[in-house]
């Protein structure tokens, strides 16, 4: 079939042919990390041809492939053949290598020689800057995931051709130069040294890895005597003990969980200062932003130091999950990320059990759920027809509604029968790659249960249900829809995995949901509240009728629900509210029942929803603005000055955490006694980094502060801001300062505030932290400047992820459908397939807010309830 194809053929494809495929990569490369930076290099691929053909294609992009250096030798024969024709088709990144004879069939080394440049876009083989002695330096690190490996050598690359790799490197001789494997031989050759690494185990090619710097390491060993390193800028190795003591750890716990070793014989993980995504699951050699790889105790914050855990345990779970089992197509890269977010908890629990992190991972289902009931999400399953669409799913659907189904699927089945599933998956796979349904069928084998019937309505289709819920003639009365956020009701139809509770935890109940409809006998079950998806283990939501909610309102009074419990009920009903199916006056209510709050995942919940409904009430009914944050105030003023600014002895991890997001939401509301005593700790701090009148858990809502009282005839706040943020070389300090820099009312300050970010003191990994921040006075300042620099951001950020986070900060905040078509018509003309679906998603979320406020506008209860509770004044 290959003998009849032409170079037209091959073009436009979504997948490579698979007439050859590579079996070893021996891989040769010499970064020069001079001004130039340019890297030349030369592979020779040992590959099998399956079938008779004249054409070899594989995948290469920005890469110059030198003319005489590629040939193919046939193991058979002698004689080695030249290419008649070389064609790089840039728009499919493929290179098509033409012979004007057949190939014969069975084993040969097809040799390329090729040159490329270390580029600042932080993916395929780029350049990261660093200091080292006041001097800035260059390093060369790789970032292949999900297809980048082609920008740093000729390769299948894709996940399903997976190979071994044989990796050399000469660089400079006072260099550290690291890889998946471990070095076997080193030879110095004047200021240069050669380094031979181990032949790896087979993999896929967006798991190679190479990195090339000065850096500091720690190290120490696994039960079973794995090495384990963690690597930094020269002078910041203390700062890599927690993250060193998280991966011993977990790869302990992980090798004992999945029933198969950690296969590799080391492990490093690397601090990354330019760095786009969080970090990166290389096998063997683990990349990571700072922010989440260095805890330093004096100016880390307790939320910094769970990030670092929760991201540890993620990235070493892929080593078996990902890189040992690998997924077959991007279609099912949930299958990678959604199991190394659930399992990550499950190792932050083991090591920190007063954490409370299954309560926590509530946050992750709630993002899972808010952009799943948008028209323009997507199945967890999605067809990928171009590697431009792959960036996109990399969003909460495959990470945090994966990671939900996952949990929901674990509770049905049961937590052993799921592990033993698990571990008998990863032997069967090991080595080689799966799809979803094979996963279905172990754990089937295993439970005995419909796995695949169930699953494959969580996977298949995009969307969830809501449950709706009443009692009558002593039965419960359930229906199903589809839920989403514009009100519109959707035509989806889920297996669900029911469980409630009536009147205490002893009496619970579970089944599956098939049908629309359903009647549950309550025969036998007396209680004074029904609760539905007990913990919020469940993919769904639930709609109570008045008098179920009453009930439920009760029970978080009278404290007799558990904090998943709370939270679920609250967020339920804060999506209804969205979705415009219940008014904000009861929700307002609603929160009123939470005054005695202390848990912090809830309590953190009830921060997030009051911000978003304070921006609209400011939209839709600006008079009763002052009203629902003096409501909000009271909420959260009793316990932030029980915790007060300073940390008290033996306190937990979450007090420490919750005291920064209390003092945060008392700035940004307007609490005058937080803003006074704030800018007071602030001054100090500015005058003296050492006070400990300002350790990290606090300083956001200090920085807020400065901001708040900030205008273009006082800038001092902004300016000590910034003299702070150039004065530190903390990656975790400058990403909470540029989260605090746009929270100014002044919309000129707000200006100023973006500018500095596409300036060169700011990172390009770290302007969104700045976007995130910009309140609702600066969001149309914002919104133009994002139009007069898309050319230069598009330019700049274009070729990965962090562009859609530029779109989907600045304009998801506007109310109004004038905007939302606004939006819409500017992107018509510069929408890119890696963009399209953040833009759909936020022209949504737009309109959403439009409904939303129309709503507040007719709530005519809403006056009397807020004037009512709110008694705290700001």
């Amino acid at each position: 079939m290959a003998l009849e194809q032409s170079v037209e053929q091959f073009k436009g494809k979504a997948r490579l042919p698979d007439f050859v495929v590579p079996k070893v990569y021996d891989l040769f490369l010499k970064p020069d990390l001079s001004s130039s930076c340019k890297f030349a290099g030369a592979v020779q691929i040992a590959v099998d041809v399956v079938a008779a053909t004249r054409f070899v294609v594989l995948n290469a992009s920005d890469l110059a492939v030198e003319d005489g250096s590629v040939s193919f030798k046939a193991k058979s024969s002698s004689q080695e053949l030249r290419p008649v024709n070389i064609v790089s088709v840039e728009e499919d990144e493929i290179l098509i290598i033409q012979f004007s004879e057949v190939l014969p069939t069975g084993e040969g080394i097809l040799s390329i020689g090729f040159q490329g440049t270390l580029t600042d876009k932080m993916k395929g083989f780029y350049r990261s800057v660093y200091e080292h002695n006041g001097e800035k330096k260059n390093m060369a690190v790789t970032q292949f995931e999900p297809a980048d490996a082609r920008r740093c050598f000729p390769c299948w690359d894709e996940p399903a051709f997976k190979a071994k790799f044989k990796i050399t490197l000469e660089v400079p001789s006072e260099l550290v130069a690291l890889s998946n494997m471990p070095v076997t031989e080193e030879k110095q050759n004047g200021s240069l040294k050669t380094l031979y690494f181990q032949e790896s185990p087979i993999m896929s090619t967006y798991l190679v890895a190479v990195v090339v710097g000065m850096f500091d390491y720690v190290e120490a060993q696994t039960t079973d005597g794995t090495t384990v390193r963690v690597y930094c800028q020269v002078g910041k190795s203390n700062q890599g003990k927690f993250a060193l003591d998280v991966a011993v750890k977990t790869l302990d716990l992980y090798k004992d969980y999945f029933a198969v070793p950690y296969p590799l014989p080391k492990l490093d993980m690397v601090a990354i200062p330019d760095f786009a995504a969080g970090a990166m699951e290389n096998y063997g050699l683990v990349t990571y932003r700072e922010t989440a790889l260095l805890f330093d105790d004096r100016h880390s914050a307790a939320s910094n130091k769970q990030r670092v855990a929760v991201v540890v345990a993620h990235e070493l779970a892929h080593q078996w999950f990902g890189n040992l089992v690998t997924m077959e197509w991007w279609t099912h890269l949930w299958l990678n990320e959604g199991f190394a977010t659930w399992v990550s908890y499950l190792s932050a629990d083991s090591i920190f059990p007063e954490w409370k992190v299954w309560t926590q991972f509530l946050s992750e289902s709630t993002s899972g759920l808010r952009l799943d009931a948008l028209d323009g999400s997507h199945p967890i399953e999605v067809e990928i027809n171009h590697a431009s669409e792959i960036d996109e799913i990399f969003d909460e659907i495959s990470y945090r509604k994966g990671a939900s189904v996952i949990r929901m699927l674990q509770s049905y089945l049961g937590a052993e029968t799921f592990q033993r599933g698990l571990a008998s998956y990863v032997k069967k796979f090991a080595y080689s790659n799966a799809k979803t349904e094979d996963l279905w069928a172990v754990l089937e084998e295993e439970s005995g249960e419909p796995v695949k019937k169930v699953m494959s309505s969580w996977t298949k289709q995009q969307g969830y249900p809501v449950v709706s819920v009443k009692k009558s003639d002593g039965k419960l009365e359930l229906n199903q829809t589809q839920f989403l956020s514009s009100g519109a009701t959707g035509s989806g139809q889920w297996i669900v995995p029911v469980t409630f509770c009536c009147g205490s935890y002893d009496a619970q109940k579970k089944f599956l949901l098939e049908d629309v409809h359903s009647k549950v006998d309550l025969t036998g079950l007396n209680g004074a509240w029904i609760k539905l998806n007990s913990n919020q283990t469940g993919f769904y939501r639930v709609n109570y009728d008045d008098e179920l909610a009453s009930g439920l309102q009760f029970a978080i009074e009278s404290k007799q629900l558990t904090a998943s419990d709370r939270y679920g009920v609250l967020d339920d009903s804060y999506a209804l509210c969205m979705a415009c199916k219940q008014n904000l006056s009861s929700l307002i209510s609603l929160l009123a029942a939470y005054r005695e709050e202390s848990e912090y995942t809830v309590l953190s919940h009830i921060i997030g929803i009051s911000l978003k409904v304070v921006s609209l009430v400011a939209d839709a009914a600006p008079e009763l603005l002052r009203g629902i944050k003096e409501f909000f105030i009271g909420l959260f003023e009793p316990f932030a000055s029980k915790l007060g600014w300073d940390p008290k002895e033996g306190e937990g991890h979450s007090d420490a955490m919750l005291r920064g997001e209390l003092l945060t939401v008392l700035s940004e509301l307007g609490h005058t006694v937080t803003l006074n005593e704030a800018l007071k700790r602030f001054n100090a701090f500015v005058e003296d980094r050492d006070t400990p009148l300002l350790p990290p858990d606090t300083r956001k809502a200090a920085y807020i502060a400065a901001m708040q009282t900030t205008n273009s005839s006082n800038k001092s706040g902004f300016e000590s801001l910034l003299r702070v943020y150039r004065e530190s070389d903390l990656s975790q300090e400058k990403v909470r300062i540029l989260g605090a820099l746009g929270s100014s009312p002044d919309p000129t300050v707000v200006l100023e505030v973006l500018n500095f970010l596409l300036t060169s003191e700011v990172r390009n990994q770290d302007v969104v932290h700045g976007l995130g921040g910009i309140n609702i006075e600066g969001r149309d300042v914002a919104w133009t400047w994002l139009k007069d620099n898309w050319d230069y951001i598009s330019k700049t950020w274009g070729s990965g992820f962090l562009i859609t986070r530029f779109i989907a900060y600045i304009v998801s905040s506007f109310t109004s459908n004038e905007k939302g078509n606004e939006v819409e018509e500017f992107f018509a003309t510069r929408t890119k397939p890696s963009i399209a679906r953040t833009i759909k998603q936020s022209v949504e979320r737009i309109h959403i807010n439009a409904n939303w406020v129309r709503s507040i506008k007719n709530d005519k209860s809403l006056g009397d309830v807020v004037n009512q509770l709110s008694v705290h004044k700001v």
